[in-house]
């Protein structure tokens, strides 16, 4: 009986590692295409109904819009698992059924067209979900609760829905800033290149935090060391890792800064290397910073600036991770919350939030540099851009 076991549980597991290489086969060879659907989260009111989309082709540059593909409240993130059947959003709200809670709603994606078909909700954990992610099995939902100041994890189920959390961590203590940091405010989460470990900055803290996550179990423990600290009133908000998994760039809203810090794979070890501002040295209004992406080609770095209304962009140093100024890009728009660059590497997208669009900006494969294409989509209060390749 133990041997027919031991080959049911080796059966199983390399049917999960087949079905993963094909689904990242098939989505390379969709991303080679280069023709997507172009989700946009946004914060919903008299203007917006919750989730747009447009068609891309990233070849020729032409967008066409599908509209509204979903209804629902303040869908401020979006996350699409691997194997992009299923697309996850963060519904950022402070009472979710009489509770102090927001919540997390799970969509089926329709891979011809591209819209959204409603599978259930549920309850984020905290108040204020402002940033969701996935797990690279596409196997687990993780949520970044700002009011709640905590983090949470939800099973993905077969078919799409959420379950309920598997890991909760409530997140304590403060900042110096006791106007923005009274507590803790998680602001996003995501894994590490291997799946081990899961990061989560935390505005309040100062802090990026640092989980051993268990795939199998969906659980998160304390890592030791437990976190990498950025200055003291900086505020981290987003971080993205190097395509080499070697760096970790922190963005932090207070301060608008970057953090470069390297990392260490084997302990999920973090450790700073330096600190860039995000504005022009002359720049003297108020701002700060949102969102931060790394180029798909590892030399490049791009941060949102909300004030100065701007897309900073570095030249990374390959060997040492380090960031050197290069341009700002005013976005053409007020209030850039984020961005997001096409998987080829070609476009970005900047999400002006308080002037209802999007503007599109060409990437220079040589230099990192921004030119608008002219192109100006109409998306009401945007929030976030999330690319899904098409087959």
């Amino acid at each position: 009986m133990k041997t027919i076991h031991w080959i049911s549980v080796l059966s199983i597991a390399s049917l999960a590692l087949l079905w993963l290489t094909s689904a990242a086969q098939a989505a390379e060879s969709a991303r080679a295409k280069g023709e997507f659907f172009v989700y946009m989260g946004t914060y919903t009111g008299p203007k917006s109904k919750g989730i747009y989309a447009y068609r891309f082709d990233a070849a020729t540059g032409r967008l066409t819009s599908l509209g509204s593909v979903a209804e629902t409240v303040n869908p401020s993130f979006l996350a699409v698992d691997p194997s992009r059947r299923f697309l996850y959003a963060v519904n950022e709200i402070s009472n979710y059924e009489g509770r102090k809670s927001g919540a997390v709603s799970a969509f089926a994606l329709d891979r011809k067209t591209g819209k959204l078909t409603f599978l259930n909700q549920v309850s984020s954990r905290g108040a204020g979900p402002c940033h969701v992610a996935l797990d690279k099995t596409g196997k687990y939902v993780l949520v970044a609760n700002y009011e709640g100041g905590s983090v949470a994890v939800f099973p993905v189920l077969s078919d799409g829905r959420l379950g309920e959390a598997s890991a909760f961590v409530q997140h304590q203590g403060h900042g110096v800033n006791p106007a923005r940091q009274e507590g803790p405010h998680a602001h996003s989460v995501a894994l590490s290149p291997d799946n081990r470990f899961a990061l989560a900055a935390d505005l309040g803290l100062d802090e990026l935090l640092v989980y051993r996550f268990d795939p199998t179990q969906g659980s998160l423990a304390a890592n030791q060391p437990p976190f990498g600290k950025v200055a003291p009133g900086a505020g981290p908000r987003h971080f993205g890792f190097s395509p080499n998994g070697r760096f970790v760039y922190v963005i932090s809203e207070m301060a608008s800064t970057v953090t470069v810090f390297s990392y260490d794979p084997a302990r999920g070890a973090l450790g700073e290397l330096q600190a860039v501002s995000t504005l022009p040295k002359d720049f003297r209004g108020e701002s700060d910073s949102a969102e931060v992406q790394v180029h798909p080609s590892g030399k490049f770095l791009y941060g949102s600036n909300r004030g100065h209304d701007s897309i900073a962009v570095f030249a990374i140093d390959a060997r040492k991770g380090t960031l050197a100024p290069a341009e700002h890009v005013l976005t053409r728009g007020k209030t850039p919350r984020s961005f997001g660059i096409d998987p080829t590497g070609s476009y970005l997208f900047a999400a002006n939030q308080d002037s209802d669009n999007v503007v599109v900006f060409r990437i220079d494969s040589k230099t990192g540099h921004l030119t608008p294409t002219g192109q100006v989509l109409e998306v009401p209060s945007p929030v976030c851009v999330t690319f899904v390749a098409i087959d």
